[in-house]
């Protein structure tokens, strides 16, 4: 049995203890909770710091690690995408040390469990070894051209079947799923899936389903899709996406940097299952914005946090993540914050019974951070992960 303790104990479920201990067994699980006195006589562990559950990055690309360094930052999305497509070939040999690597480091860095988009399944045997708990996201995407849906399910079944358990079939956005596409997905998930979708991450995305025009209808003639079929609603693109997935899942909107206050009330108002991951790196590193993160406190929106790709991303840190949102927007308690890269993320996963927080009978896993007496999270450093 091991006893931890630190200056502050963050059980996240609970109020913050000063001089927490926490006890676990040799598996890591939590057996107790409580004070430095409740645990008198017994061999403690100090440390200076704030002790905190493992972090929960609810969005990632694994299979994209290799790209690293190779996209230009502050393109804008629709550029992006496109060097991502003509950029995205190497060696097997070089994708696999990459996703090792990447694995390797969040593990470093003190993440626990990690929502993954997979359109390949060349991140499934690293998943299946990894300590990391791992939700993969089979993402689909047709163009918005419902003859395209069948064969699309066609080709992402074996993407599917090569992942492990913790799993789901998703769309990839608004602006590249058509209606049959999101009825398959519908039709292939349970209840307790999650459904991730990219959300309101450009301008070209609401311009598109407004009124048809912009940048994204340039990026569809640039690669000769056919947009015929598709007709502009008028509204917002999370309409479209709301109006076709099933509010009975867990629904997570990600990205989210154009989303209003009506939009959060509109789906909370769908679904109570409605989880919001915000990517605040990856936001900067393609389009120099962010979110409007008192929208969301405002809502009581259950936001969680991603790090995206090393394609759109300097590294694959949640409590950079964490930083970047105090540096630009520090008015966002450090409580927060910590309930966003922690329980909230378990959560939107599904990961809640086991991890998310310092509770009995959890494995959470324990990081320490280095922070001020004040607890500003904009100066703190991660230590390391302890349990």
């Amino acid at each position: 049995m091991r006893y931890i303790t630190a200056d502050y104990l963050y059980p996240i479920s609970s109020s913050p203890i000063k001089e927490g201990v926490i006890a676990i067994d040799e598996e890591g699980i939590i057996t107790a909770i409580g004070k430095r006195v409740d645990f008198a006589g017994k061999d403690l562990e100090m440390y200076h710091g704030v002790l905190v559950p493992g972090f929960i990055n609810t969005h990632c690309h694994l299979e994209l690690s290799h790209m690293k360094g190779k996209v230009d930052t502050g393109t804008g999305l629709v550029p992006f995408i496109t060097s991502v497509v003509s950029s995205r070939g190497a060696t097997e040999g070089e994708i696999q040390a990459a996703i090792r690597a990447a694995d390797e480091k969040m593990q470093q860095e003190g993440i626990v469990a990690v929502g993954d988009i997979s359109n390949k399944a060349d991140t499934a045997s690293q998943k299946a070894k990894s300590p990391i708990h791992y939700y993969t996201f089979v993402e689909m995407f047709d163009f918005l051209n419902d003859e395209m849906a069948d064969a699309t399910l066609e080709q992402y079944q074996p993407v599917f079947d090569a992942h492990g358990e913790q799993k789901s079939f998703v769309p990839h956005a608004p602006y590249t799923v058509s209606k049959a596409l999101f009825a398959h997905i519908d039709r292939l998930n349970d209840d307790d899936s999650t459904v991730s979708i990219h959300n309101q991450e450009t301008p070209a995305e609401e311009e598109i389903f407004r009124t048809k025009t912009g940048e994204m209808v340039d990026f569809y003639r640039g690669f000769k899709l056919p947009l015929e079929q598709f007709e502009p609603t008028g509204k917002s693109s999370i309409y479209y996406a709301i109006e076709h997935l099933n509010p009975n899942r867990r629904t997570l909107f990600v990205h989210n940097t154009l989303t209003q206050p009506k939009h959060i009330r509109d789906a909370h108002a769908w679904s109570k299952k409605v989880y919001w991951a915000t990517c605040p790196n990856a936001n900067l590193y393609i389009e120099n914005r962010l979110p409007n993160y008192k929208s969301f406190i405002d809502n009581n929106a259950k936001m969680t946090i991603g790090t995206d790709s090393l394609t759109s991303n300097w590294q694959l840190s949640i409590l950079e993540e964490m930083k970047t949102i105090a540096r630009y927007q520090s008015y966002v308690p450090f409580d927060t914050l910590i309930r966003w890269a922690t329980l909230n993320g378990a959560e939107a996963l599904g990961f809640e019974e086991k991890l998310g927080s310092f509770e009995v009978g959890k494995r959470p896993g324990i990081n320490l951070l280095n922070l001020k007496a004040d607890r500003k999270l904009r100066v703190g450093t991660f230590v390391k992960r302890i349990g």
